[in-house]
């Protein structure tokens, strides 16, 4: 069981340059930990699994904006259809990122991954990133 999260919040929507990351996971004797880092403690060579979160972002519909991200460790089945494959399912592990998205008007949105299938990151890198956060 996986009990590793990150938060990225952004505190002005649509400014993807500015955000603080969370990540919170157990360390190797069991206790929770939360270390939190700003869009200057991310080490260069994550950067590019970051900007991949961010592309995903972009994605969602006008007028909403992400304002806050939860990524967790999972699996792509939620995009696979097993009655279409005809054969086995191929289940990879995946990070589901769950955004919670805000419009000019101060409406609140939750996005989630069932319902738009480019918040499952499947690359090595994204899964890189998360595991290089929450690693004790």
């Amino acid at each position: 069981m996986n009990n590793a999260e990150i938060q990225i919040q952004f505190p002005n929507p649509d400014d993807w340059q500015k955000f603080t990351l969370t990540a919170i996971y157990w360390d190797e004797a069991g206790y929770t930990r939360t270390d939190r880092y700003t869009q200057d403690d991310i080490p260069a060579d994550q950067a590019p699994a970051m900007s991949a979160v961010v592309a995903a972002l972009v994605g969602l519909a006008e007028p909403w904006q992400a304002s806050q991200v939860w990524a967790r460790l999972g699996d792509d089945s939620i995009i696979n259809n097993p009655a279409a494959a005809g054969g086995e399912i191929e289940i990879n592990e995946a990070i589901l990122l769950t955004v919670e998205a805000v419009n000019p008007s101060g409406g609140r949105r939750i996005f989630t991954p069932s319902e738009y299938m480019q918040f499952v990151l499947t690359d090595p890198a994204a899964m890189a990133f998360f595991k290089h956060f929450t690693a004790a």
